[in-house]
């Protein structure tokens, strides 16, 4: 027996053997020069995953929230409007972030399930106020996915920054940045990116960076100022040694691992596989008369899947079963309905075995506590989705 549990919440995930071996290296010196190769490469690669060749990447030891408080520390000064689109949990923490650098934030918030509509975006930025908004590409909290690409078209129409909260996205969903024109892209290390948690990633535009660099004020925040981290990560690119904040070295080692693996997949692959599976397992969870909490297919995330609960069946138990089955998921996060779900991960190197695994589980602990349902459905429902896409 392995001896541990299949570790599928929405973060910190299943992570590849070779990165975890990397992980467990002899820790050697930030400014040693097989450390800045690795760094540098490491930057250079997040431009290949980003889809972002002209992009600012950071790398900063931190998590995910972190990251969204860079962007704002860096981008917003006292006073700036800023539209929030939310679509759960984390859009309301970006207003808090947001809100605590001073800017006069607008939130823009669909009923639960649902994501805002263009037209309700557009409508506000036509009052011309506005300086950024920021998007949330996957919620982790509700299993949303908002398109971006419409959004940040709607943005450059109307001069606004536009600022990418891909926590739960990058490297699992599409995002050609450049392309579609996003300003800032940022996530943390332990979600699709497939590194143990504690590095903060983001990826700034040229536009961005004129931005930090003609404010009229200093950054609230020593420790998130782009005045302190730009000259590091260029100097790192360069394959020069420099410093400002002891980086993580380990860390930033298997990141580099974890990012040669995700470039030899291929962003089109990778984007493609989580597409698939997570449109099995919704079929698979249908089967089992499992109503998801996103109100269509067309906006759940390929990174996670909630679910609502059974009528009839407690959550708790039902997440204990699944752990006695060696396999642990999430519980809700969304305050008004924190009881009334759970949530699946499925993002980076997850597997259909992986997600069989979960299924099986899933089947017996609902058996177990009396739900009506045909043993074995869900994994044959599964199993021919995937058949379809192959």
């Amino acid at each position: 027996m392995k001896g541990r549990k299949l570790l599928m919440i929405p973060g910190p995930i299943e992570f590849e053997p070779e990165v975890l071996r990397a992980m467990g290296m002899a820790t050697t010196s930030h400014i040693a020069p097989n450390f800045i190769e690795v760094f540098g490469n490491s930057l250079e690669l997040m431009r290949e995953v980003w889809q972002s060749p002209t992009g600012q990447p950071f790398i900063v030891a931190g998590t995910g929230t972190l990251a969204m408080d860079m962007a704002a520390a860096n981008l917003i000064e006292q006073g700036d409007h800023v539209l929030v689109i939310s679509s759960g949990y984390f859009g309301k923490r970006f207003k808090d972030i947001l809100d605590r650098y001073g800017a006069n934030t607008t939130i823009l918030e669909a009923p639960i399930g649902e994501i805002v509509s263009v037209e309700a975006i557009e409508n506000e930025l036509k009052t011309g106020k506005y300086k950024a908004l920021t998007i949330t590409h996957v919620d982790t909290s509700t299993g949303i996915l908002m398109h971006p690409k419409p959004i940040a078209q709607l943005a450059k129409k109307y001069g606004v920054l536009t600022i990418l909260d891909g926590v739960c996205s990058v490297a699992g969903e599409e995002i050609k940045q450049d392309e579609w024109g996003i300003d800032m892209v940022l996530t943390g290390s332990q979600k699709a990116i497939g590194v143990p948690p504690g590095l903060a990633l983001l990826m700034a535009s040229q536009k961005a960076i004129d931005v930090f660099k003609n404010r009229q004020t200093p950054v609230a925040s020593y420790y998130s100022d782009w005045g302190n981290w730009l000259p590091i990560m260029k100097a790192y690119e360069e394959r020069k040694p420099s410093y400002f904040g002891t980086p993580a070295v380990n860390l930033i080692v298997a990141l580099e691992t974890s990012l040669k693996i995700i470039c030899k997949e291929g962003m089109d692959n990778r984007v493609k596989r989580h597409q698939n599976l997570a449109k099995a397992f919704r079929a698979a969870l249908a089967s089992l008369n499992l109503e998801i909490l996103p109100k269509s297919n067309q906006v759940a995330a390929n990174t996670l899947t909630a679910a609502y609960y059974p009528k009839g069946i407690d959550g708790a138990a039902l997440r204990a079963k699944i752990a006695e089955k060696n396999v642990i998921v999430a519980g809700g996060l969304l305050a008004e309905i924190k009881t009334s779900y759970f949530r699946i991960g499925h993002m980076g190197s997850v597997s259909p075995n992986d997600l069989v695994a979960v299924l099986s589980a899933l089947e017996c602990a609902l058996l177990e506590l009396g739900q009506p349902i045909e043993s074995g459905i869900s994994l044959q429902s599964f199993q021919n989705e995937l058949m379809q896409t192959d």
